[in-house]
């Protein structure tokens, strides 16, 4: 009688063990099922740039911009305040700072993340847009006015009362082609309050470093740098 109940005590602990093997087993693979069906998707290039063209839904608080740099050296107050889209490529992020106009500051404080933004060369051989940037963060006090030693020092700046303010700006993507201020220009020009450049704020606001740009100028410069035109080389950052 002891043995046959230790013999099917054996038997029980055995069917036990496989069950409980394969119990683990299932789990496992439901959890690696669980990992795979939850894991985040990140977006493609072709996603981030249909994200770039969505319309903006009525009472949306998004907008887009655009920034001007110079990619060109350029010495003031023995500093070099050159700053191109390959340099914010190589860095990733920027602060936004030395804007020192009461315009384009308004602009960057109504600023918000994930608003997206032209770059522009300015001040160069060939001026105009080269590439894509988004507002990471958003406006904050701009520490370099109180500096002595920036080359935007503001002595009339308070620490107290500050007035003037910067954001912060992600690399996106270069455009496939540069649209020069010259094509813009010309465009205008030729098409006049057809064109729908005709309130574009770089182009009746020229001093502007920072400006709004409406979403028909976003829409149609974006597919301006897609037409290819002769002679034109595309935008390459390195």
């Amino acid at each position: 009688m002891v043995a046959k109940r230790s013999s099917r005590s054996a038997a029980l602990t055995a069917v036990t063990a496989t069950l409980a093997k394969k119990s683990k087993a299932a789990t496992n693979i439901a959890r690696k099922q669980t990992r795979k069906e939850t894991a985040p998707k990140l977006p493609s290039t072709a996603d981030s740039q249909q994200h770039e063209r969505e319309p903006i839904s009525e009472g949306s608080e998004k907008s887009y911009w655009l920034f001007k740099a110079e990619p060109e050296s350029r010495i003031v107050d023995g500093v070099d305040v050159r700053f191109s889209f390959d340099d914010l490529s190589r860095e990733g992020q920027a602060s936004w700072d030395g804007v020192r106009n009461y315009e384009a500051r308004n602009c960057m404080q109504r600023m918000k993340v994930g608003d997206f933004g032209f770059f522009y060369h300015s001040n160069c051989k060939t001026p105009g847009i080269v590439g894509i940037l988004k507002v990471c963060k958003e406006a904050y006090i701009d520490h370099t006015a109180f500096d002595p030693k920036h080359p935007y020092y503001d002595p009339k700046s308070d620490k107290e009362k500050p007035k003037w303010f910067m954001v912060d700006v992600e690399y996106v993507r270069p455009l496939k082609r540069l649209i020069g201020l010259h094509e813009l220009k010309a465009h205008l020009a030729k098409y006049s309050a057809k064109s729908p450049l005709n309130d574009m704020a770089l182009l009746r606001k020229s001093r502007l470093s920072v400006s709004p740009v409406k979403e028909s100028e976003w829409s149609f410069i974006l597919e301006l740098a897609d037409k290819e035109v002769d002679g034109e080389a595309p935008v390459e950052s390195n």
